[in-house]
């Protein structure tokens, strides 16, 4: 079955680099793109239980006259499959509704945010609504486009972790690319996961996939973050705690997305998926 990721095109150099991330990552994974090109500074995402506007910034309106043929100039040597989305419902005149049947999005850091104010450690609270309410995977592009060459899953035993690691064999079974486990020993955690992994049926595709599974024993967790390879892709679930300001995605996704520069794919608690 044909894969499709969508995506939000800004006509920018920041947007150029974001949809660079986008070809690649489809092109690993020989899926599909669907580009959405915005007329508007709004709209709406459906999900199953949540609708999310997100607000763009004006970025996302630069010279539209021009922004077609720069998607095209840089998708059509990649031989991709791509489509320019065109949306047939609007909530109002100047806010069209886009559809989430998708299998992956991706998203920059802050797509609703001035590109200033993005750093590392910021994911804009749209973004962080994105994760929390998609059913797929959301890939949040580093600032530059940058190739990967493994894949780095997080996995501490949780059920959410359990559906990161699926993804895990699943993206490394479609792109070829060597799939490494970095779990934080904490009070039991390598014990945990290894009943969870015997629970779940997962013993066969960890020896299938698994190139090697690191287990920090010593120093903080954030310190521990310098072995991850500058050029995998990060593959961890995310969990919301509740909405204050932002959407908290539990203490050591927060850490992970401080502290590295990778690309990271983020599951999120309505994920579903399969192995």
């Amino acid at each position: 079955m044909n894969q499709q990721l969508l995506h939000i095109f800004r006509n920018t150099p920041l947007g150029r680099e974001t949809l660079l991330q986008s070809i690649y990552f489809c092109r690993r994974l020989s899926a599909s793109v669907d580009i959405y090109i915005p007329k508007t500074n709004a709209f709406l995402l459906y999900f199953e239980n949540d609708v999310v506007q997100v607000d763009l910034d004006d970025s996302y309106l630069t010279a539209p006259e021009t922004a077609r043929a720069h998607v095209a100039e840089l998708m059509e040597p990649s031989g991709l499959r791509f489509r320019f989305l065109e949306p047939k419902n609007y909530t109002a005149s100047s806010l069209p509704d886009i559809s989430t049947n998708f299998d992956f999005m991706c998203c920059p850091r802050g797509i609703s945010d001035m590109s200033s104010k993005i750093g590392l450690g910021y994911i804009g609270p749209r973004v962080r609504r994105i994760v929390k309410s998609a059913r797929f995977p959301v890939l949040i592009a580093s600032p530059s486009f940058k190739a990967w060459n493994s894949i780095a899953v997080f996995f501490g035993g949780s059920e959410n972790a359990v559906n990161a690691l699926k993804l895990g064999f699943r993206i490394s079974r479609l792109s070829g690319m060597p799939l490494n486990v970095y779990t934080q020993d904490e009070k039991g955690t390598r014990n945990q996961c290894e009943r969870v992994i015997e629970q779940e049926n997962l013993t066969e595709p960890m020896e299938q996939y698994v190139q090697d599974w690191h287990v920090f024993t010593k120093g903080r967790f954030e310190e521990n973050l310098y072995a991850v390879p500058h050029d995998a892709l990060v593959v961890l679930g995310a969990f919301g705690h509740g909405l204050i300001k932002n959407i908290l995605f539990g203490s050591k996704m927060e850490k992970v997305q401080s502290t590295i520069s990778n690309n990271l794919l983020i599951v999120g608690p309505n994920y579903r998926g399969t192995s």
